[in-house]
């Protein structure tokens, strides 16, 4: 495992684990993956890796909970992220939430809170005065921002005084828009950006295609899933591929190997399996060279996929289909 370069506490593996799918039924991973998210949990440990992000809406705490409980041997070895997302983010509502969440981890101090999205009508004044009482009284460590342009991370830690850790974003081969500013900024200040659904939800992987679309409510959703996108994402599939073989690797890992290409970048994948978990961290050893790399971002800037608006037709139709 790498570790990104930042004056942490502790370090911060270039490869985490994202747990949006622990406790949560729409992923369709089925009734024993509970049980299994523990041994993901502590494979992922064991292969050192430190960054574990979770949320209280994800699994509606239970993502929480089964987080907290499958780390409570190795709690001192690990970074505990996780978000809040309420209506109404003032200080007294932060700090109840950061309690809550903390009860159901487990722990007594939080290593990195995360707002989870910019609300537009309560401005960041006022949450990081809460976030700002957390971390004075030592139950917050690191504070972070998640779905942030770069103007309101900016403003977010002007607010709290003090740095801002993180912003966790959308980022992918497909969801580019971090490299216009975020990433220039997070490695020009240390800061750190966080990229969740760095395999566009396994659009990435290869494992889907126009015949084989996935399951689960999460990615029948996404637009990326569309048939007219898997087809057009054949050429960018099969670019990846072309690098995989020459690193006996699989399109995931590369899809990984290309967001961690920028030295302030974590990925924060979430895994099916063990063995998933295991691919995962592997990619972060793995050193792109610059004319695959180029060609890597060749593929990715010719995949035109349908959204928004124009994806509507295509969605209701394939949805008939189904």
């Amino acid at each position: 495992m790498r570790y990104v370069r930042l004056d942490t506490p502790k370090p911060l593996s270039r490869i985490g684990l994202g747990t949006w799918q622990f406790g949560s039924r729409e992923w369709g991973y089925g009734p024993d993956y509970e049980r299994l998210a523990a041994d993901i949990v502590r494979r992922a440990v064991e292969l050192g890796v430190t960054l574990f992000d979770t949320a209280e809406i994800y699994g509606f705490g239970r993502s929480e909970r089964l987080l907290g409980g499958a780390l409570a041997a190795d709690r001192d070895k690990v970074v505990v992220a996780t978000k809040f997302m309420p209506v109404l983010p003032v200080a007294s509502v932060v700090q109840q939430r950061a309690v809550a969440s903390a009860a159901r981890l487990g722990v007594t101090n939080i290593d990195l809170y995360q707002v989870h999205q910019p609300n537009p009508l309560v401005g960041d004044q006022r949450t990081m005065r809460g976030m700002r009482a957390l971390q004075d009284v030592g139950l917050v460590a690191e504070v972070g921002v998640s779905n942030y342009s770069l103007r309101r991370w900016q403003m977010a830690e002007a607010a709290l005084g003090s740095r801002v850790l993180s912003n966790q974003v959308r980022y992918s081969m497909v969801d580019r828009k971090p490299e216009e500013d975020l990433l220039p900024y997070a490695e020009q200040a240390g800061r750190l950006v966080i990229a969740y659904s760095p395999l566009a939800q396994g659009f990435l992987s290869g494992r889907y295609d126009a015949n084989h679309p996935p399951s689960g409510a999460i990615r029948r959703a996404n637009p990326y899933f569309l048939p007219e996108n898997l087809e057009r994402g054949g050429a960018l599939i099969e670019t990846l591929r072309q690098v995989a073989a020459a690193h006996d690797a699989t399109p995931s890992q590369i899809a990984l190997a290309y967001v961690l290409r920028h030295p302030n970048v974590v990925a924060i994948p979430g895994a099916s399996s063990v063995e998933q978990m295991e691919r995962n961290a592997a990619a972060a050893e793995i050193d792109l060279t610059d004319d695959e790399y180029a060609a890597l971002v060749n593929a990715a800037r010719a995949f035109r996929p349908v959204t928004g608006l124009a994806a509507v037709p295509e969605f209701v139709r394939s949805r008939r289909r189904g």
